[in-house]
């Protein structure tokens, strides 16, 4: 089998030691394979760039391989591997049965660690694989108990904590469909999401920890139980201390103490290989949420590459990555589970005031062997001056990062500043496939700056405007084969033609993501912003991404948002918004300072016509920033008709936004 070799590439930031590398779990799958499947050669395991071309040009083998490596369980066998390849319409496994739940229990040891409960002040508790069967299988007799069988839907309100992982896989079990959003939500925009659903119950917690504050949520929560009509049931978590009041429900409660501690037998429901398994939701911001529905085995072969091979996870290792409940990380947290490893949940600020250094501790006292965060995150603990490596963190190998570009200049910092045998691992995936398209393994090189390859089994390009594949030039990010993990359908679309709409309208029976990439010829992909957010100055398109980087690394800056937006007159504004460092002033000084680093790290076509001092960058709840509806919002689009506020983390700056559109309306061009 010949595999395409690639041109001579630039030397990267981070090459894998050879014996780590042959040692991993990915380089010993690729041995399998070899033996197994016809996959290319077994002499050179740690060939990532071989195995990714095998992975994607026979796809079904590989994904056989992955199904047989894992030793996945199925009740009843396919019948076939792929029953068409169309995009959308591709069926999976067809005939096979199978529960998630079942894999994510069944590899655990009894008397280990399966989940290591933290929190920003520093406590934990553990629980063992037998005490997390034994919870979840109380859950579940208690959801059975309530009304809940195949199909039905239970959401949660909760933090991230053990209370969601066992509720999640306590309705899985049943064959049930979960879903799940964080406190930090108004009851009203976690009803927008959860009312589609008409759940049966609902999983609730008394409040959560965040920056030294314990956020009461007992009126929020009885609030959402009364926007869902469909409910039978409410279950109570105890989270913070904060006694329920005895008056305050009109439906049947019950007490997480008492669903969870019940002596049960596991019984679980095998389902098809497609039955829906969860409903996560898009950020909504311009309308009701999507829900966005997976299915048990395809979520099941995706997380095992992702977490098995990608993230080199299994007995032994622990987990630790900062998410949020409604951020897709947490169900990829929840997976570690799958590969026989511990997940760490964690309840609290990523960086509190009174300890913001608490994850790398955390990190270092339970011996954490992969650390995941957002590129936010390692920038504020440079601006911070924290020194991780202060702790222990020797047990760390690979620290995951996603959520946005990852700048160059984070790669350096942690090299010095954390470990220097530390792979850190970019990432670039989506909450519409619940996993990654491009990311790190532990035989790929590293570049700074950029991603390392395309996972394995996803078939990446870069797409042209005339939908033709590039090299070295910027493009459309497209997925030319089926994935498993790819939505099964989207709630409430009995056509799916809003499904065909989000992601085939471009170039039919191709994914379209909305991203701009680069593919490098040394086989690295290169993540620009969104495509719909692109800067297109006189013809030539820029990526957003490439000045934030710049930008956000000048210690005055703490974030930064440039903007490029078409004016009725034929012009093109392309305002830069940064918020300040605490002590900064955005005076000429620093103005001009801006200007020379983006001429100098990119090109004068960067250069932003003008930079505002703003309060604030808006995000979406899982931390994106709102390149889009600002740019609408500056057009002078009405904020009701761009932004759902309750999609916001910061509502009020929908309104500042607008303001500043209405403002620019009245002036001549750069003249604001």
């Amino acid at each position: 089998m010949t595999t395409p070799r690639l041109a001579p590439y630039p030397e990267p930031f981070f090459t894998p030691r050879p014996d780590a590398a042959a040692r991993s779990r990915i380089a010993d799958f690729a041995r399998w394979t070899a033996r197994h499947r016809d996959a290319p050669d077994g002499e050179a395991p740690t060939d990532y760039q071989a195995l990714h071309h095998w992975s994607v040009t026979d796809l079904e083998a590989f994904w056989v391989a992955v199904w047989e490596y894992f030793d996945v369980d199925a009740t009843t066998p396919y019948e076939r591997v792929l029953d068409e390849e169309t995009m959308p319409g591709a069926r999976w496994f067809p005939g096979a049965s199978l529960n998630y739940t079942h894999h994510a229990l069944r590899n655990l040891d009894p008397e280990s660690p399966a989940i290591t409960a933290l929190d920003e002040t520093g406590a934990g508790y553990e629980i063992t694989g037998r005490q997390l069967r034994a919870r979840v299988a109380s859950v579940a007799a208690t959801l059975r108990d309530l009304g809940v069988g195949e199909g039905d839907r239970v959401v949660g309100y909760l933090p991230n904590t053990p209370h969601a992982v066992i509720a999640f896989l306590a309705t899985a079990s049943l064959g049930a469909v979960w879903s799940v959003c964080g406190q930090d939500y108004a009851p009203k925009a976690a009803a927008d999401r959860f009312a589609q659903l008409e759940p049966t119950v609902l999983i609730t917690a008394d409040g959560y920890l965040f920056n030294g504050t314990t956020h009461d949520r007992r009126a929020a929560s009885l609030d959402l139980a009364g926007a869902l009509p469909a409910l039978k049931a409410t279950v109570l978590v105890d989270n913070v201390g904060l006694d329920w009041p005895e008056n305050g429900h009109t439906m049947l409660t019950v007490p997480w103490e008492e669903a969870a501690s019940r002596t049960e037998y596991l019984t679980i429901v095998p389902v098809p290989f497609d039955h829906p398994l969860w409903v996560v939701f898009s950020s909504g911001t311009t309308g009701l949420p999507k829900g966005i529905v997976h299915g048990h085995g395809g979520v099941l072969l995706e997380h095992l590459k992702t977490l098995g091979l990608h993230c080199d996870l299994g007995v032994g290792d622990r987990l630790l990555w900062y998410t949020t409940t409604h951020w897709m990380m947490w169900n990829l947290v929840v997976s570690t589970l799958l590969t026989g490893a511990t997940t760490c949940t964690y309840d609290g600020s990523p960086a509190p005031v009174a300890r913001p250094d608490i994850l790398w501790e955390l990190a270092a006292r339970h011996k954490v062997t992969v650390f995941g965060t957002s590129p936010q995150y390692l920038l504020a603990m440079a601006k911070l001056g924290i020194e991780p490596s202060t702790h222990d963190l020797s047990a760390i190998r690979a620290i995951g990062s996603t959520g946005s570009t990852l700048p160059a200049s984070a790669y350096p910092w942690v090299r010095d500043h954390v470990g220097a045998g530390i792979q850190l691992a970019s990432t670039s995936g989506g909450t519409d496939i619940v996993s990654a398209f491009a990311g790190s393994a532990p035989t790929t090189p590293v570049w700074a700056g950029e991603l390392s390859a395309p996972n394995l089994g996803v078939a990446l390009a870069a797409y042209d405007e005339q939908g033709f594949p590039v090299t070295d030039r910027v493009g459309e990010l497209v997925v030319t084969r089926p994935m498993p993990s790819m939505p099964l359908y989207f709630w409430n679309d009995p056509d799916g033609s809003r499904y065909r709409d989000a992601y085939f309208s471009a170039y039919p029976g191709v994914w379209r993501h909305g991203d701009w990439i680069t593919l490098t010829s040394h086989g690295s992909v290169v993540v620009h912003g969104r495509s719909d957010a692109t800067l297109n100055r006189n013809g030539v398109r820029l990526g957003s991404a490439d000045i934030h980087d710049i930008v956000e690394h000048l210690p005055e800056i703490s974030e930064a948002l440039v903007i490029g937006a078409e004016e009725p007159d034929g012009g093109y504004w392309m305002p830069l918004f940064v918020v300040l460092a605490d002590g900064a002033d955005l005076d000429d000084s620093l103005r001009d300072r801006i200007r020379d680093a983006i001429r100098a790290g990119t090109s004068p076509r960067h250069v932003p016509d003008e930079i505002l001092a703003v309060p604030a960058i808006p995000h979406t709840r899982t931390g994106k920033k709102l390149e889009v509806p600002v740019k609408r919002l500056l057009q002078g689009a009405p904020a009701e008709q761009v932004l759902n506020p309750a999609a916001v983390d910061n509502p009020e700056l929908v309104a500042y936004f607008a303001r500043l559109g209405v403002e620019r309306s009245r002036r001549p061009a750069h003249d604001m």
